[in-house]
């Protein structure tokens, strides 16, 4: 999914415009740009967070040639996934809506059947 798409599927769930869900969008990230500009933390439960982690300058190679190369100190966005999402994408089936709901047997129940051994 890409932001058009994001646009697109904001637009059909809650019948707007897509001029009205492309200005929904670009608000929001636009709102998390500025937070993460600012050194803030964003923490959205169930889906994850995002911070900036920062990077002092080092002295590099240039893998071509061989010569030092002075890297200069940056700041990045870190994605860090939450426990919810991990344990959907992990059990995910292909539901198309969204909803889960039993996404077939859990990893004990799998493993208990791998080995032969009855749940």
């Amino acid at each position: 999914m890409n932001k058009s798409d994001l646009i697109e599927a904001l637009a059909e769930a809650r019948k707007m415009t897509q001029k009205e869900a492309d200005l929904v969008v670009h608000l929001i990230f636009d709102g998390m740009t500025d937070a993460l500009k600012r050194g803030e933390r964003i923490e959205i439960r169930g889906f994850g967070s995002l911070i900036v982690k920062e990077y002092a300058p080092y002295i590099g190679r240039n893998p071509k040639t061989g010569d030092q190369v002075h890297v200069p100190a940056k700041r990045l966005p870190f994605f860090k996934v939450g426990k919810e999402l991990k344990e959907r994408v992990d059990g995910a089936t292909d539901d198309s809506d969204g909803d889960l709901g039993d996404s077939g047997p859990s990893r004990e129940d799998t493993s208990a059947s791998e080995t032969g051994a009855s749940p």
